[in-house]
């Protein structure tokens, strides 16, 4: 290794080292940074714990919670604790434990709502109605019209009155008629009024 090559390496490796030892410093200098803001958090934190702690200890434990604070005060008769003759405690028990009649009419009433909800026909049912009005098949657009004029309160899609007369067709309630480009539906006459119908057709022959 001649002279002139051993000083252009000698040179490669100061300026290598002058880069690593730049970077390092500031490497160093974030780092410390960053040790200063975790400085300045972990002091807040730990005034934000000594306050909780101190609010702890000022507090009253007898006080109730804010929720329970507005509520009246109930009397013996309703809270079941005042002085009752001797071998009547359980009457007095069950009698606080049903509550005032206001107390069970708010715990009927969601279940009498409840029940007027489930009182409203499905849309199959309504369906099934009117196609029980024509002998001929209908169109779902003229089930739909008819829909919407005879119950205003419901507002089905046409995609949702399709998939419905779809959803019934395959249970085998309604009928699908093609007629070209057009899909048609039919009510499926019950078992009992189908063999009526035959039974009087063979009379008029006979």
């Amino acid at each position: 290794m001649t002279s002139q090559s051993a000083a252009t390496l000698r040179s490669r490796y100061v300026e290598q080292a002058a880069s690593d030892l730049e970077e390092n410093r500031r490497r160093q200098q974030e780092l410390a940074e960053k040790i200063k803001m975790l400085k300045q958090e972990e002091g807040l934190l730990v005034d934000i714990l000594t306050l909780a702690e101190r609010y702890e200890a000022s507090s009253d434990p007898s006080r109730l919670p804010e929720q329970a604070q507005g509520e009246p005060a109930l009397t013996p008769e309703e809270s079941g604790s005042g002085t009752v003759p001797a071998g009547t405690g359980a009457p007095a028990r069950r009698t606080a434990s049903r509550g005032t009649p206001a107390a069970r009419a708010g715990r009927t009433a969601p279940r009498t709502a409840a029940k007027g909800k489930s009182r409203q026909p499905l849309l199959g049912d309504l369906l099934r109605d009117l196609l029980g009005q024509y002998e001929e098949p209908r169109l779902a657009k003229e089930l739909r019209d008819e829909l919407l004029e005879k119950h205003p309160d419901r507002n089905p899609t046409p995609q949702v009155v399709r998939n419905t007369l779809e959803a019934l067709v395959a249970k085998g309630r309604i009928r699908r008629h093609k007629q070209q480009r057009s899909v048609m539906y039919s009510l499926v006459e019950p078992v009992g009024r189908q063999d009526a119908a035959e039974d009087g057709a063979g009379a008029s022959r006979g």
